[in-house]
């Protein structure tokens, strides 16, 4: 039985810390986001496909798209977690 319990305090420990780190990686995504709208501003050219797009943007961009592949990866294991009883 205290077994059952120490699993049970285990998981959902284990779920607070996986929410808490999408949390933060969500803010991380929110100020590439802005980082990006300013490197395109100061450089006056908003659309990637252009040669003239600031690389900084292309970098953050790239980071920005892996930091929300891994939100999905967490979120999707949170969701399908098997929880035990």
């Amino acid at each position: 039985m205290n077994q059952k319990r120490h699993s049970k305090t285990t998981a959902s420990q284990e779920a607070a810390k996986t929410r808490a780190l999408i949390n933060d990686l969500v803010r991380i995504v929110q100020i590439l986001d802005d980082a990006i709208k300013s490197e395109e501003e100061l450089a006056g050219v908003f659309d990637p496909a252009q040669a003239k797009y600031p690389m900084h943007a292309r970098k953050l961009a790239a980071r920005r798209k892996n930091l929300i592949d891994t939100i999905a990866t967490l979120s999707s294991g949170e969701k399908t977690a098997p929880h035990e009883k």
